[in-house]
């Protein structure tokens, strides 16, 4: 009764509330295979940055949903960042009735889309073998999950582990299990361990231990690698409720974190928590004048923007935080964060925290300088700990990012150590940390194609790596530093070939590769060819332009890119991998942007005084290669859906380590952002539709803009963005004085 009645309340409140949940697909991208990614992403049930996240699985696979599935195997507990680097402290959660089945072949049922409900803050699916009904809502650190079996029948949970060591406590006498896993895919040291406290609000008559066709029964402890439980409940009527504990610390630890975020509260009020939190966050931006297409793929993209990087700290006895390090298996206090590759994210996930979330961007940012101190190295990918992935030092741009944006309250100090170290000493070979090819990138001005793979990507990198190490040496008053880091900026130049007119590979001796084909994959590029990795200079766009041969030349190249057929060649992948399907299956040319490369590169219009092609090429990614069911390729923990919100807002931030962003087209009549400091960014453009597409002018608060950019500070301090909008080009080119800002000439 007390269930009911408070459901009441809470649904009366609900409705006086405008429900952005409901715009919000969390299988959008899911529809991935290996060949080929809509997304390659997971339908996470989680709090914005969840310690653990929950998700229904169809099949035992690194892509364990599938939205075309109707079978269930369970609701797993879930690290993975990303299939291409696994999971890692998961387990599987089965509901089930009548006859008992426990290997995993055998537990699946059908379950049917119109019986489903899926939000980020609640999962719902009636179990059609079962005759079960399954529900499941999060907290950062735990899930409650509600069950209702058919009455008269045997009724069980089964909890089934993965590989790796583990163990299972049984307490008869309270009911409940508990125990911890080791399961992962890498970046742990011998002693990690995911804990697990589970307890139910019905009797459990009895309990057990599997693994393949052995069953123990009687035991109350067993180790042992992949095994399982199962909890049989005694006489039930009405639902079961399930509470769910995680720990990287301690099982002790899992059951103080249920106490503090759920404690003796009802399914439906943590359920009614859930969603009020989503809803604060999505609200931070509301948009008018969208279609309904456009409001679900804005919502899911602003939603799969608030799951990464993952929290990794909790809290003790006396309300502190503290964590378990994946870096050097020992206990600390304070924060920490997990599972990011910075070669994605510091594009987009994190200028857009600065913006609606600084205090958030700052405790993240201290996490990785905590990892510095415990690990002796920044990491380049984390999952969650160290991982050996992608090129280049980008949580140097991260930090360089959140510094000139204004964001404070983190170690920037240890931090510039922590880049000084990127940028001046040799990592491991493995690519775990560190630049590999920094000696010779220092010493001769590139990275020697003959001597490591992927050599002018990486020189580009690590160019604009030290880039943003210059930024942060300013902030801190290192002048000769910020001058010699500031000349190694350009050293992108020592890798472009006048000749080809692309970056190209160099060997020592300064000859090029040979021989060349600006169609070939892999080599000394990363995840594409020189089409789509030439333009990596973000920090030097005006440098690249004047590389290029000058404005006009930029413009005619770019407009080459997107016309030119959709070709490749394997290069030294030696097989088609899904970035090139996913850039062939779709007409934009060599424009891929399935992959981060490309992300930036319809913004260089504007450098060259081409706005309306930006403003026209923008448009069309937004309305071609974004939708609620998918993505164009790899989401990336947010990094393709924060590009989606920042261009559809009508700007973007083209080097991050500069605290501005170029002007594009915004998609919606008005858009408001509600700022953390009270205030708010309202961007207007009344005319906008399918046809006016392009940008006439620009005001800032009533006063015209006529610059290409405009700074962070303008609209992190709240103001009026009115864009005037018609359907053919504005014939007003932007003077040389107001373009966005480049290294070269600002």
């Amino acid at each position: 009764m007390a269930a009911a009645f408070y459901w009441i309340i809470y649904m009366s409140k609900k409705q006086k509330l405008r429900n952005l949940l409901d715009y919000v697909n969390p299988a959008q991208g899911s529809n991935s295979v290996h060949t080929f990614s809509q997304g390659n992403t997971l339908p996470l049930v989680a709090r914005p940055f969840a310690m653990t996240h929950w998700a229904p699985q169809t099949e035992d696979s690194p892509r364990f949903y599938q939205p075309t599935a109707r079978q269930l195997q369970g609701i797993r507990a879930t690290h993975q960042p990303s299939p291409w680097i696994g999971d890692y402290g998961h387990f599987l959660l089965c509901p089930q009735s009548g006859r008992r089945f426990l290997q995993g072949a055998q537990r699946s049922s059908v379950f049917r889309a119109e019986d489903t409900t899926l939000g980020p803050h609640y999962f719902r699916t009636f179990l059609g073998r079962y005759r079960t009904s399954v529900e499941i809502t999060p907290t950062e650190r735990c899930a409650l999950m509600r069950l209702n079996f058919p009455e008269g029948e045997p009724a069980r949970l089964i909890i089934d582990l993965f590989d790796g060591q583990c163990e299972f406590v049984f307490d008869e006498a309270q009911g409940t299990l508990s125990g911890f896993t080791r399961a992962n895919s890498g970046g742990v040291p011998d002693n990690y361990a995911l804990y697990f406290y589970i307890e139910a609000d019905s009797p459990v008559k009895d309990g057990g231990f599997f693994k393949g066709g052995e069953v123990w029964e009687g035991e109350t402890r067993r180790m042992g690698d992949k095994l399982g439980a199962f909890l049989e409940f005694a006489q039930h009527s009405g639902p079961i409720t399930v509470r769910i504990a995680t720990s990287f610390i301690s099982v002790e630890q899992a059951q103080r974190n249920l106490q503090r975020e759920v404690g003796d509260r009802i399914f439906d009020e943590v359920l009614g928590e859930s969603e009020d939190v989503w809803n604060a966050v999505l609200k931070r931006i509301e948009i008018e004048g969208a279609s309904q297409v456009q409001l679900e793929t804005f919502y899911s993209c602003l939603y799969r923007a608030h799951l990464f990087p993952r929290v990794w700290y909790e809290y003790d006895e006396s309300g502190e935080s503290y964590h378990y390090s994946p870096y050097d298996g020992e206990l600390h206090p304070g924060v920490l964060y997990a599972d990011n590759g910075f070669w994605d994210t510091h594009r987009t996930v994190y200028p857009l925290l600065a913006l609606l979330d600084p205090d958030r961007l700052a405790e993240v940012v201290e996490g990785w300088v905590q990892a510095y101190r415990e690990g002796g190295w920044f990491p380049k990918w984390t999952s969650p700990g160290y991982r050996a992935c992608m090129i280049g030092t980008h949580l140097d741009a991260v930090v360089a990012d959140a510094c000139v944006r204004g964001v404070t309250g983190f170690d920037l100090e240890t931090a510039y150590a922590a880049m000084l170290k990127n940028a001046n000493e040799i990592g491991d070979e493995a690519g775990n940390y560190g630049r590999r090819g920094i000696a010779a990138f220092a010493n001769l001005g590139w990275v020697p194609h003959d001597e490591v793979e992927h050599a002018a990507s990486r020189t580009q990198d690590f160019a604009y790596n030290d880039f943003c190490v210059a930024q942060v040496a300013k902030a801190l008053g290192r002048e000769d530093d910020y001058w010699q880091y500031s000349e190694r900026a350009f050293y992108y130049r020592n890798t472009f070939n006048k000749a080809t007119g692309f970056m190209q590979g160099r060997l020592r001796d300064g000859s090029w590769e040979t021989p060349f084909d600006e169609f070939r994959w892999g080599g000394a590029y990363i995840e594409g060819s020189a089409w789509q990795c030439t333009w990596a200079v973000p920090h030097d766009a005006a440098g690249l332009i004047e590389l290029l041969g000058g404005p006009q030349a930029t413009i005619d190249k770019l407009d080459k890119m997107l016309a030119l057929p959709p070709r490749f060649e394997v290069g030294s992948y030696n097989f088609e991998i899904h970035e090139m399907t996913e850039m062939a299956a779709v007409d934009f040319g060599q424009y891929a942007h399935s992959n981060q490369p490309v992300h930036h590169v319809l913004y260089l219009y504007a450098f060259a005084g081409a706005a309306h092609r930006t403003q026209y090429c923008v448009r069309r990614v937004l309305n071609e290669l974004y939708s609620p069911q998918g993505f164009s390729g790899d989401e990336d923990n947010g990094e393709m859906a924060s590009w989606y919100i920042f261009s559809a807002l009508g700007f973007y931030p083209f080097c991050p380590g500069h605290p501005s962003y170029v002007l594009g087209s915004p998609l919606f009549k008005k858009a408001t952002v509600h700022l953390p400091n009270g205030k708010e960014l309202i961007i207007e453009a009344p005319s906008n539709d399918a046809e006016n597409i392009y940008v006439q002018e620009v005001e800032v608060d009533g006063a015209a803009h006529p610059a290409a950019d405009i700074a962070h500070q303008v609209l992190a301090g709240g103001c009026i963005l009115r864009f005037a909008m018609a359907d053919q080009p504005a014939d007003n080119p932007c003077a040389p004085e107001h373009l966005p800002f480049s290294l070269s000439i600002k």
